[in-house]
């Protein structure tokens, strides 16, 4: 599995988060609302500047998340690494492999992240700038509802992975 095309996409979504956000930046005033409880109802708030540190920081937390985390168990040894059928998947022969996949399978977790975190800071800059019609808290919702989903397949494909290691040839070592 390859992790271009998420790199790829995380860079876009970087791209146009920073464009989209920069261009809004200076219409917000300069306390925001920035938490709504689930009707969309502001029950927070906090500087533009502070508000929008926060987002930053969430960007970098979910680009370690997608591209530093499987990197980062490539460097630990096989017996710090908690996988099913490790001696498997992490045998000489199949280390770069296992690692390459969980590289990409972690690149789309973080682009899936990302996009949902877009998505919230998207809802509190318009709500801000219209705050007499705020939009709807539905698309919250179906964030939401679409990151569980995306979530439970992105389990079941990593446990289907790493479950049970391929049925070797009688006779073959491991």
């Amino acid at each position: 599995m390859d992790s271009r095309l998420p790199k790829l996409i995380f860079v876009l979504l970087v791209l146009y988060a920073a464009i989209h956000f920069s261009s809004l930046y200076p219409r917000l005033p300069g306390v925001v609302a920035s938490h709504f409880d689930g009707r969309g109802t502001p029950n927070g708030w906090q500087t533009k500047q502070a508000f929008f540190t926060v987002f930053v920081g969430m960007s970098v937390l979910c680009a370690l998340i997608g591209f530093g985390l499987a990197s980062i168990i490539g460097l630990l040894p096989s017996r710090l690494i908690n996988l099913p059928n490790k001696q498997y998947w992490l045998a000489p022969e199949h280390r770069e492999d296992t690692l390459d996949w969980l590289r990409a399978h972690f690149a789309w977790f973080g682009c899936v992240i990302y996009a949902v975190t877009i998505i919230f800071i998207n809802y509190a800059v318009q709500s801000n700038l219209h705050p007499d019609h705020p939009p709807g808290v539905a698309q919250l919702w179906y964030a939401i509802g679409g990151f569980l989903t995306f979530l439970i397949v992105w389990l079941i494909r990593m446990f289907k992975k790493f479950l049970r290691a391929p049925q070797t040839p009688l006779g073959a070592k491991l």
